[in-house]
């Protein structure tokens, strides 16, 4: 497992890259953890009256701390302002001439009415990337409206493609899908804008949100569903497109099964000794398989269930034939392939002490970034940040001392 180390300069591809996060939860969060990880600086920004909500997401909490808040800003500086107040959006504002990109996912018109929107931001830093995540789209009818994971997934579809098959309840994503996906949409947005900036120095809104992010996600189906006009519904574990595509039981537990093309699929009938099955009618082709799927499953779990997960895991793949557990996230995080990739890293936190998180997914290897500090504590670099962007140690603390910004736990 790796250890993470606190370093003064970022490493990575985006190294120089200078964001100001003011966002909470989950989607705007992963979009400016998506960036931190390759190397930008990002600087959260918490409301005064507690800061980001996931805070208080409890339990489970490490020595007190939130650790779905530590899993979502580690890489992140962390201050605490007001921005009602007028020391505190001065304080804002000198931040903003000196950021690349502005990541908020609040709801439609906040930052306009506060004085803060794009408009007005880009007066005085014409450079100025405006990241919004919103519900809905900042467009469109349902623009005003307020989003949630739960809500996006049911009106992109997922839901619908979601489940063990017709008939059942609506069953989402196990993970909240749309809101991650929303984040991950969100960074390549504003990198895109950035290379843009870098070659002309022009800003520009940069604008995602979780129904586009829900919709990404139906690629097949939407594909199935504009070619015929039928709406796929939901398949288990099974592949709209090509079969046997799926999880099917075992002795011990559970295999998943990719055995999407022919060759593949006579390759597994000599690993499970049923060759015949290649003569079935019901099974000769891609096209049959499918259209006889429920058959299809009933008779190869029939043979998968004759031996353990591993055995059959350790045949196929002598085979060729792509194949895997369904692990637990337990399982998932101690497995030797998740740990070589440094997708489970350790950082030293100053209140929760070693901190086990997610490690970052992509790699550079000529400029690598990574996991490099913990989440921060809750107004933890207020005065170091605003120091930098030229506010005296006096000013600072007098913004302290009328609320205009938090100093707690400073470090």
């Amino acid at each position: 497992m790796t250890k993470a180390v606190e370093e003064k300069t970022s490493p990575g591809p985006l190294a120089g890259m200078r964001v100001l996060e003011l966002a909470h939860i989950m989607a705007g969060p992963a979009c400016g953890l998506m960036l931190a990880d390759m190397g930008a600086e990002v600087i959260k920004l918490e409301k005064v009256n507690g800061g980001d909500d996931s805070r208080r997401f409890l339990p489970p909490d490490i020595h007190g701390e939130s650790a779905a808040f530590m899993m979502m800003n580690r890489n992140k500086r962390g201050i605490a302002l007001d921005l009602k107040k007028p020391r505190g959006k001065e304080a804002f504002l000198a931040l903003v001439r000196e950021t690349d990109c502005l990541i908020e996912n609040y709801r439609h018109d906040t930052m306009a009415r506060l004085g803060l929107g794009y408009d007005e931001l880009r007066k005085i830093n014409p450079g100025l990337i405006y990241c919004e995540i919103s519900g809905f789209g900042r467009t469109g009818p349902y623009a005003t409206k307020g989003g949630f994971d739960l809500i996006a997934q049911g009106m992109s579809g997922l839901m619908s493609i979601t489940g063990e098959g017709p008939g059942r309840p609506p069953v989402k994503v196990g993970a909240p899908v749309s809101d991650i996906t929303a984040g991950i949409l969100a960074a390549m947005g504003c990198a895109a804008a950035y290379a843009h900036k870098l070659k002309t120095g022009e800003g520009q809104r940069v604008d995602t949100s979780l129904f586009e992010a829900g919709i990404t996600q139906t690629y097949w189906q939407s594909a199935i569903c504009l070619a015929t006009g039928v709406s796929p519904g939901p398949m288990g574990s099974a592949h709209p497109l090509n079969a046997p595509y799926q999880a099917f039981r075992t002795a011990d537990g559970w295999l998943n099964l990719g055995a999407a093309n022919q060759a593949n699929w006579e390759r597994t009938l000599a690993v499970i000794g049923a060759p015949h099955l290649a003569q079935d009618p019901r099974f000769a082709s891609n096209q049959d398989r499918m259209a006889n799927l429920d058959v299809l499953e009933v008779v190869l779990t029939e043979y998968f269930q004759t031996k353990t997960t591993a055995a059959w895991i350790d045949a196929l793949e002598t085979a060729g034939v792509p194949a895997g557990p369904v692990l637990s996230i337990d399982q998932m995080q101690r497995d030797p392939q998740t740990l070589a990739r440094d997708m489970v890293v350790e950082t030293e936190h100053p209140k929760a002490g070693q901190v086990k998180t997610i490690g970052a997914p992509v790699k550079f290897h000529g400029t690598p970034g990574g996991v490099r500090r913990p989440a921060p504590l809750f107004g933890q670099h207020t005065r170091a940040v605003l120091l930098e962007a030229g506010f005296s140690d006096d000013e600072v603390t007098a913004m302290a001392a009328d609320g205009s910004v938090i100093c707690a736990d400073e470090g």
